[in-house]
């Protein structure tokens, strides 16, 4: 599978590159205003997350077929410090940062496919995937 695009996250204009690689691929792949809308929703959380708590990190975005669907996969990794507890992480109303709690809870729901793996030696990576309808 090869990556349409890597966007290294390393200031906050980075976040705005990485919305508008989506944007573009999302709509070149067909998928409709509001499931654009959200997939550039979904690369802007994690974009932020890469910048607000890991200082640096990439965002890769993928062409992601099987047999019978198309869709896009985005992959977000860093080396940060990793998340102490993902389970309360993933609860909604959490938050470290003084927002909504909404966040990956939020690119879960959002997405059709989502894993999260974290740890102090490896940082975070965030996999997921939204078909094409």
């Amino acid at each position: 599978m090869e990556a349409l695009a890597t966007i290294v996250i390393m200031d906050v204009k980075d976040i705005a590159a990485a919305r508008n690689f989506a944007r573009s691929f999302a709509k070149e792949f067909g998928f409709s205003t509001v499931d654009q809308t959200r997939i550039i929703t979904v690369v802007s959380e994690l974009a932020r997350n890469l910048y607000l708590y890991a200082n640096q990190g990439q965002i890769i975005l993928y062409k992601h077929q099987n047999c019978t669907r198309t869709g896009i996969r985005i992959y977000a990794a860093d080396s940060g410090p990793g998340i102490i507890d993902i389970q309360k992480v993933m609860e909604i109303g959490y938050s470290t940062s003084g927002g909504l709690g909404a966040g990956l809870p939020g690119v879960r729901r959002i997405m059709d496919e989502f894993t999260i793996s974290s740890s102090s030696e490896e940082g975070t990576k965030i996999d997921t995937v939204k078909w094409l309808r």
